[in-house]
């Protein structure tokens, strides 16, 4: 897969604990083979079991009423109701439900798949080809466990509670967690913005970006997990919905202030000075947390071309990747702002390099586009 082994930045993990709930799944795909792969895939995990399978999106929505999971893996396209139609129908019958959208690597499955989480879906899955056999792909295992697993606990855990327990449930997630070491930020005015995000990112970047005036002039870089051509989808959409200039990096390019930079799939981007440009250089060096393209070499070197002039936030996302680069960052002494667990999610990488102690703020999402552009300024103020 061109994520390399793992697009969640975390590292497998072995089976939930007996005493844990399990994570209740239903899967949607039109085809009884993949259907019936993926379950088995699913159910070698014992902290999983697939509660449905199903194949179309009519007949999810009427399972889902009748048979309550905690994820669903979608697929997009099917006859009768495909899986951009039934995702909203799926929310509307229970709107905390986890849906993950499985397509091929495609072009149109890439720009739908971006679509879905728009609307609500919490991540996707690239399936591997028609080419190549789905139950021999390691790296889609992989990557499907850890997203049913990460996506499916908070729900499991709170599904066996009794109703006459839910009022007590509710109080005790709205206690206030352990406050989180700050660190005090830096005086320097940034000079560029570096963002790392995974699970939820899509959907967090556009929110980010419709909320950030274009006129702030610097350049940002982005590093979000994701395979080729759904980068190059997601750079189009970040520009479409929010008119910033925004494209995929592209190796040996000029940075220029006002624009946006994604990362590619399956490549790792730096940033390198000459003389007085800063240009970005696409690698192929080892994955770096099961990632390719990943969030720690980007920040290890935007720390090392711009020092204390450097901003980072580290958006939603599981696992721990941007952890390393952050600890750079602030060696540097740049400044970093992490998304809060509330808003995120999954408080995977925002949470590690939060409770790491290097960040300068921890906000909700709606408050991260303000801290930066009062950390940066904007053009002519």
């Amino acid at each position: 897969m061109a994520t390399g082994p793992s697009a969640t930045g975390a590292a497998p993990t072995s089976a939930r604990k007996s005493s844990e709930p399990q994570i209740h799944v239903m899967v949607v795909d039109d085809s009884a083979v993949v259907r019936g792969l993926v379950t088995r895939l699913l159910e070698s995990d014992p902290g999983i079991k697939v509660m449905a399978s199903v194949a179309n999106g009519q007949l999810a929505v009427s399972q889902l009423a009748r048979t309550p999971v905690d994820v669903v893996v979608l697929d997009i396209e099917m006859p009768v109701m495909d899986g951009l139609t039934a995702l909203p129908k799926l929310l509307e019958v229970d709107p905390g439900i986890k849906v993950i959208m499985a397509s091929t690597l495609t072009l149109r499955n890439a720009e739908v798949s971006i679509r879905a989480m728009e609307l609500g879906a919490a991540d996707y899955v690239p399936k591997p080809s028609a080419s190549r056999d789905i139950s021999g792909g390691a790296d889609f295992r992989r990557e499907l466990l850890e997203k049913v697993r990460t996506l499916g606990q908070g729900r499991s855990r709170e599904r066996p509670r009794a109703a006459v327990r839910a009022p007590v449930a509710r109080l005790a997630a709205q206690q206030p967690a352990a406050p989180i070491a700050l660190r005090a930020e830096g005086t320097q005015r940034p000079d560029i913005l570096a963002i790392g995000s995974s699970t939820g990112g899509p959907q967090a970047l556009l929110s980010l970006f419709k909320a950030i005036p274009s006129s702030m002039r610097v350049p940002i870089v982005i590093t979000q997990h994701m395979p080729a051509t759904f980068t190059a989808v997601l750079a189009d959409h970040i520009h479409r919905v929010t008119r910033w200039p925004c494209a995929e990096a592209e190796d040996g390019g000029s940075l220029e202030a006002g624009r946006v930079y994604v990362a590619p799939g399956d490549f790792h981007l730096v940033i390198e000075a000459k003389g007085t440009q800063r240009l970005t250089r696409l690698t192929k060096t080892p994955p770096e947390n099961f990632c390719r393209p990943s969030v720690d070499p980007m920040l290890k070197s935007v720390a090392q071309v711009y020092g204390s002039r450097a901003l980072a936030a580290i958006l939603t996302g599981m696992g721990s990747d941007g952890l390393k680069g952050a600890e750079a960052m602030i060696a540097a002494g740049g400044n970093l702002v992490a998304q809060d667990e509330r808003s995120s999610v999954v408080w995977g990488m925002p949470g590690a390099v939060a409770t790491a102690g290097l960040c300068c703020a921890v906000l909700p999402l709606d408050r991260i586009a303000p801290y930066i552009v009062k950390k940066i300024g904007l053009a002519g103020a």
